[in-house]
């Protein structure tokens, strides 16, 4: 039979989809791209759009799984598991425990660094080059603290940035507050990344969308992944609109892969972390740069009228209920924190599932399994900031370019 061909098709229409369909594109491939849903409508909408190379240290660190005790049965708490019978997700856990320790942390945070910092560095040329109008900013972030206990263990970690080449700033909590006066007394310290940068997500991935439809690469919503045969030369896909043949598949499908790859023998350990935003309209009085109120794990950051609080960490599997608790959280570390904590007007309540790996590290590039499928996913909380150098990364393993990283730290074997 007769199929429509094409030389790579990616599935997922998010940041990491789109940004692997641009550097495809330049390399010269034809590329489609299709997604069950609209251009950049699910994890990529919602999130805060910051770009962090701060954020190289994983969640799984020495001294959480105690903390996470504490917190997984208070819905209020920056960690949330509510009750259930799910062996993947307590198969998970006890993994991403085992992770707890000093070398598996700096193990994931030379290989979350080297992706970042790559991605931070990528990602002005794409501003520059296909002039991105999504908001770009480079002022870097702030962890910004209440509790001191919370403030030292964090300044500890700063020398180990250092090492990686991540700048940091320590700055005393007075000090803090004389540069920003939009925070409430109480603030003991802040840490200053001023190597980070933010953007506009939904603006990013539509952008994204614009260049590369510009470019001749065909975008194509609301049209759902069915089921893939890959075969020796190829190939073949059936979508909710027909089938069709493709050279090299790409699935760029966050939090959906495991699903999608278990038919064909492949196994992808993703949770679903659920998290959570509010845009408002802006307050008068907000912090100068995206900062994150660190005893909380709640991000604040502010655009052209419009402000954003988001964060949580919910592991409730793919549950389309949008908790209200969760929002209150936000809601309540904002008002702790901040003079003006939420704009008169609430533009968007909202709810994406994170892809989580219990290395806290994406799962980028060919599978073990079969030669003409690619994986892209698994990027946690940074799949915008890690979306660039992911993209690129893939483009070069695809084409065959020696990649400006070394791409061993992400590869899908040490899940097989």
């Amino acid at each position: 039979m007769n199929f429509p061909k094409d030389d790579v098709l990616i599935i997922g229409a998010g940041a990491t989809g789109l940004a692997t369909a641009l550097a495809l594109s330049h390399a010269g491939r034809q590329v489609r791209v299709l997604d069950a849903g609209r251009l950049g409508g699910a994890t990529s909408h919602g999130n805060c759009g910051t770009i962090t190379p701060s954020h190289a240290p994983p969640l799984a660190a020495p001294g959480v799984p105690m903390r996470a005790l504490r917190w997984m049965l208070s819905p209020q708490a920056p960690l949330y598991i509510p009750p259930r019978f799910d062996p993947s997700l307590w198969r998970w856990l006890v993994r991403f425990a085992a992770r707890c320790n000093s070398h598996a942390w700096l193990q994931s945070t030379q290989g979350r660094a080297a992706l970042l910092n790559d991605s931070r560095q990528r990602l002005v040329e794409w501003v520059r080059d296909h002039q991105l109008d999504c908001e770009f900013a480079e002022k870097g972030l702030d962890y910004v603290f209440r509790e001191q206990a919370n403030f030292e263990r964090h300044a500890v970690e700063c020398e180990a940035l250092q090492q990686l080449g991540i700048a940091t700033q320590v700055i005393d909590g007075a000090d803090y507050l004389r540069q920003e006066p939009a925070f409430n007394e109480g603030i003991v310290g802040a840490i200053r990344f001023p190597g980070d940068a933010s953007l506009r997500p939904d603006r990013y991935t539509a952008e994204l969308g614009r260049v590369l439809r510009a470019q001749g690469v065909q975008i194509e919503e609301h049209c759902a992944l069915v089921s893939f045969d890959p075969q020796k030369n190829g190939v073949r896909v059936r979508t909710a609109k027909g089938e069709r043949y493709a050279a090299e598949l790409v699935l760029a499908t966050g939090a959906w892969s495991p699903q999608l790859v278990r038919s064909v023998g492949l196994r992808m350990p993703i949770q679903p972390g659920k998290g959570y935003s509010i845009t408002t309209s802006q307050t008068a009085q907000v912090p100068s740069r995206p900062v994150v109120l660190k005893d909380r794990s709640v991000f604040v950051i502010a655009w052209d009228g419009r402000m954003r609080l988001g964060g949580t960490m919910e592991f409730s599997g793919q549950d389309r209920r949008l908790n209200e608790t969760r929002l209150q959280a936000l809601e309540q570390a904002a008002h702790h924190y901040l003079r003006q904590p939420l704009g008169g007007a609430v533009h968007e309540r909202w709810y994406g599932w994170r892809p989580m790996t219990w290395d806290d590290m994406p799962i980028l590039g060919r599978s073990p399994l079969h030669a003409h499928v690619w994986l892209a996913a698994g990027h946690g909380m940074l799949g915008i900031s890690m979306s660039s150098g992911s993209g690129q990364l893939m483009a070069d393993l695809i084409t065959g370019q020696t990649p400006a990283i070394d791409p061993t730290p992400y590869r899908a074997e040490r899940f097989q």
